[in-house]
């Protein structure tokens, strides 16, 4: 099988990864033919592919994959891996480079003549697509792993983009979603029917997060954390709709109650001049820690750091930090959006509160805080039930199971 997938930037992130895997996975478990087409990894989460050891392949040939990319290690034919970079595929709207982007995603996907595409993100999702099916491409396949449209844009924004989603859902023939809330989402805006979506859970490499506890103390001496210290971590990008300002607001309470709790903030972004004076401005200066940029594979050993992990997004697919800090036997504290129930259920993997709910996400907090058997009991839960249905193999043959399917009625 010959398979594209066409993503607009691949960033250190949840979607670039979930592909990545993918990826690999086809070529390694089913000896599949793979090309990802992708476009500058600009932004300042880094560059998944330059971390992975995949900075020669700008050159449009086959590279190879370091041990520094986690997963990658242990795979012998990652540089099979065919990575064609196109310059004028970017994120935000350009009329004249989207159209350029649109005619070299096309004469890639002619050159290379696969059986399926399959396309990520908002931008690769709606060029990929089209050029896909203007050349019949056998098998057209996009993963949902956020909805491009929500509620905190303006109006005439959200009906724009859920109307670009309308028209590029006809030209492939299944949708994948990341969580059976997206397909909620998607259906109720009209997108596509119900019976064009299948959900497969967004997979990753699970065992790092099993045994996320292994260097615990060490890496915990490494920020400064006591060994009563209670860790409340966030891994997320510094960015709008990320929550942080949530998750301050809500510290105050439990830093008046809890003084020995400590929010470890994972990631970098835009706004972390903005977030620390207002940590400054509060008084909470000594109870916060940033880590800034950090590579993928030192974010199970964080996790592992912390003992609760909270997720104050206000849009997400499903966020991959939630199944990995349940994996790793932390419970989680989560705004109830998109995905998050699916994983995060009260009393049992975490608490599941509304959004925007500064004071029961404090109380939630407070509560794990002071009950470490309480801790215990829902990460134990979290990490028996999702270890296995995270894997990323199993997630690969789900998905290469749609392509044959879709194949198969098309021959």
């Amino acid at each position: 099988m010959r398979v594209a997938h066409v993503i607009t930037r691949m960033i250190i992130g949840g979607a670039q990864e979930n592909t990545l895997l993918n990826c690999l996975d086809l070529i390694h478990e089913h000896d599949d033919e793979v090309m990802l087409v992708t476009g500058p990894a600009l932004g300042p989460e880094g560059d998944l592919l330059e971390r992975g050891g995949f900075a020669n392949a700008r050159d449009r040939s086959p590279s190879g994959v370091s041990s520094e990319l986690p997963q990658a290690a242990s795979w012998g034919r990652a540089g099979e891996l065919d990575i064609r970079l196109l310059p004028d595929l970017r994120r935000n709207i350009h009329p004249s480079m989207d159209w350029s982007a649109y005619r070299s995603i096309r004469n890639t996907l002619r050159e290379y003549r696969p059986d399926v595409v399959h396309t990520h993100s908002a931008k690769a999702g709606l060029l990929g697509r089209l050029a896909a099916w203007s050349l019949n491409v056998p098998a057209v396949i996009h993963t949902v792993h956020g909805a491009p449209f929500h509620d905190f844009q303006p109006r005439l924004a959200k009906s724009f983009f859920q109307r670009c989603e309308r028209y590029a859902a006809r030209r492939c023939h299944r949708i994948v979603s990341v969580a059976d809330a997206m397909t909620d989402l998607m259906v109720e805006a009209d997108v596509a029917p119900r019976e064009k979506f299948t959900t497969v859970y967004s997979g990753m490499n699970v065992d790092p997060f099993v045994h996320a506890n292994e260097r615990r103390d060490a890496v915990r001496r490494r920020y400064g954390i006591d060994d009563d210290h209670v860790v409340v971590g966030k891994v997320a990008r510094l960015f709008h709709l990320k929550g942080h300002d949530d998750l301050i607001t809500s510290a105050k309470q439990v830093i008046e109650q809890c003084p020995q709790v400590r929010f470890l903030l994972v990631g970098d972004g835009i706004l972390k001049e903005s977030l620390e004076q207002r940590i400054d401005e509060i008084g909470l200066k000594e109870h916060f820690i940033f880590t800034g940029l950090v590579s993928p594979e030192t974010v199970p050993e964080l996790i592992g750091a912390m003992d609760v992990l909270v997720h104050t997004s206000l849009r997400e697919g499903l966020a991959r930090a939630l199944p990995q800090a349940l994996i790793a036997g932390k419970p989680a504290v989560s705004f109830d959006v998109d995905g998050a129930r699916e994983v995060v259920i009260s009393d049992e993997t975490g608490y599941l509160i509304p959004p925007r709910d500064c004071r029961q996400l404090a109380t939630s907090l407070i509560r794990l805080a002071q009950d470490a058997e309480l801790r215990q009991r829902l990460g134990r839960e979290g990490q028996s039930r999702f270890t296995e249905r995270f894997r990323h193999q199993a997630m690969t043959r789900q998905i290469r199971g749609i392509y044959q399917e879709v194949l198969n009625r098309r021959n």
